[in-house]
């Protein structure tokens, strides 16, 4: 159903089963899945794709132009998955070309009232961004990170798989994959234990990654010689080596 009153520009793309509410605008360039949900007065412009089933509730405004000054109205995009949430007034801005030109949301994301996500941002599957998270530009977000309300993050910032940070918190360094972290700025609380749980992972998979996280953060070593130890000897644990590879990886380095 199209409302009478929503402004679909001809050049937009939209699929099947779509709902289209009052006084929402869908710019050209925009290409709408099938089972898409728009809500009243919702904005999406640019070079937006959406896949299939994504709900856009009242205000929210997707694909608008970076806000970044060195930003010239170069040809960029913002990509969709499937089965996202977006609620009321979430902002998600296309990418610059400097970043690789594209913001990429992945399936099954909720994205709570008021959240923010900048340029380049990189958003997995099965995200959930509390009131007012806000993410600056190049952000990256593993599958199932959690981040909680009113929290920022820097850009270029990166927070692992199953990771989650508490609310008012101020990231400024990465935080490890199926890790807890919280406070401004941001440290490590220990293991997402019941995200991990939630997640089925296995009694001996959460005491290798208890073990490991002890010997990673809670020791006296140095982190690269811990991470050389860690490594070694838990070669044949998937979850522990990602969090090594995470870890040894990071240019902004890691919380602790």
């Amino acid at each position: 159903m199209i409302h009478p009153t929503a402004v679909i520009d001809p050049a937009a793309t939209i699929g099947d089963h779509v709902t289209v509410g009052p006084f929402a605008v869908i710019e050209a360039g925009v290409t709408l899945g099938d089972g898409c949900q728009v809500g009243a007065h919702a904005v999406l412009s640019g070079r937006t794709t959406v896949g299939r089933d994504n709900r856009f509730f009242a205000h929210s405004v997707i694909g608008g132009i970076p806000q970044d000054l060195k930003y010239k109205g170069e040809d960029t995009a913002l990509n969709i998955g499937d089965g996202n949430t977006f609620r009321e007034f979430v902002t998600v801005n296309t990418g610059t070309e400097g970043g690789g030109g594209v913001t990429r949301i992945g399936d099954n994301n909720l994205l709570m009232a008021y959240v923010h996500v900048a340029h380049d941002c990189q958003l997995h599957d099965r995200t959930v961004l509390a009131n007012a998270a806000t993410l600056a530009g190049h952000v990256s977000l593993g599958s199932g990170a959690t981040i909680g309300g009113l929290t920022a993050i820097h850009q270029f910032t990166r927070v692992g798989e199953l990771a989650m940070v508490g609310g008012c918190s101020a990231v400024d360094q990465d935080v490890p994959p199926y890790c807890l972290a919280m406070g401004n700025r941001v440290s490590l609380r220990g293991l997402n234990l019941t995200g991990l749980k939630r997640s089925g992972l296995s009694r001996e998979q959460l005491r290798s990654l208890r073990t490991a996280y002890g010997e990673l953060f809670q020791s006296e070593e140095t982190l690269s010689d811990a991470l050389t130890g860690v490594a070694s000897r838990y070669a044949e644990h998937e979850q522990v080596m990602a969090l090594v590879a995470f870890v040894q990886s990071s240019e902004r380095g890691v919380c602790r």
